[in-house]
């Protein structure tokens, strides 16, 4: 098997907002459509699972929440998934079957403390059915701050593959220079930048990113519409003003000189394939290598910390450490 190169699909789809069997039954049938076209690598949009609740503002103001949007909410938690748990295990008997490497953004429910706080992230599972790892997202995005907690630096995840170091950033984190520094320094190969942008904007950035990184961008969006809403969703007024179609898409697949290899698809679900040379990688950093030649460590330097942030330490922990 020659592993310079690897085909990739990105898809381009929502699940029936806060179901989360809709969203598992989508992951099974757009994974297995994929795979089917010879697909070894398979991304999802940005909380796929179980969607992203775009236009939504679950009754809350500068100083107040309704009864009625705290209930919205609890729907959205139970939606949420465990990692590790029983939907991930599921994902990973789908990627053992089709023998790919499946990276889905889902909502995360903490296991550890209140289970109360959500986060924004991103799955990944091997093609042996393991999940090798996750990436929160480290900063919600305006009103996203109400759903989702902040990430931090201990999953700042880059995964060794036969194909490369695949890891990325999800939707607007992909901003934070330092944080695309902080991947870059893993020697990323495939960049995995899931978002919920659609706009013009954001084809600059992922083209930005290829450029810069000196990789390959997997970007994908969901194309979601008011159908794809549940019926009886407390929230519809809330869309009343919105159009039918709430994000077009975009998804699109980049080379590492900013290059196209998949141009943005709009206005439809679907899936985008493209075979991806991984001599081309190190052939684009010939000129520019972000975190080698091109650095200046003498002048620039980033400290990250990847440690995993805890807000309770038992004092028998304390004296082992």
């Amino acid at each position: 098997m020659d592993n310079r190169y690897v085909k990739v699909a990105v898809v381009q789809a929502a699940p029936i907002l806060f179901d989360k069997q809709s969203a598992m039954d989508k992951i099974g049938s757009m994974s297995r459509q994929a795979a089917a076209e010879g697909a070894k690598l398979i991304v999802f949009p940005e909380v796929f699972l179980p969607g992203y609740p775009r236009g939504l503002g679950f009754g809350a103001r500068v100083g107040s929440r309704t009864e009625e949007g705290r209930q919205h909410w609890r729907r959205y938690w139970a939606s949420s998934i465990d990692i590790p748990g029983a939907e991930t295990e599921l994902l990973g008997e789908l990627a053992k079957e089709l023998g790919v490497y499946l990276i889905v953004g889902a909502v995360e429910r903490d296991r550890e403390f209140s289970r109360g706080t959500l986060y924004n992230t991103i799955v990944y599972f091997g093609p042996d059915g393991d999940l090798l790892g996750k990436h929160r997202k480290l900063v919600p995005t305006g009103s996203e701050r109400l759903l989702w907690g902040q990430g931090d630096g201990s999953t700042l995840t880059v995964i060794d593959t036969p194909y490369g170091r695949i890891g990325g950033l999800i939707c607007w984190e992909n901003y934070m220079p330092l944080a695309r520094a902080a991947i870059y320094a893993q020697g990323i190969d495939i960049y995995i930048a899931p978002t919920a942008d659609a706009r013009d904007s954001w084809q600059a950035t992922i083209r930005h990113i290829a450029c810069e990184g000196r990789c390959y961008v997997l970007s994908s969006n969901q194309y979601a519409t008011k159908s794809s809403y549940p019926a009886d969703l407390a929230g519809h007024e809330d869309l009343r003003e919105d159009d039918e179609i709430l994000s077009r898409g975009g998804s699109a697949i980049v080379g590492p000189l900013g290059e196209y290899v998949a141009e943005p698809l709009y206005d439809k679900e679907g899936l985008l394939f493209a075979t991806l040379d991984l001599d081309q990688v190190a052939q684009s950093r010939f000129d520019f290598d972000v975190v080698g030649h091109y650095s200046r460590p003498d002048i620039f330097r980033l400290i990250v910390n990847d440690a995993k942030q805890e807000i309770v330490k038992k004092s028998s922990d304390l004296v082992r450490e």
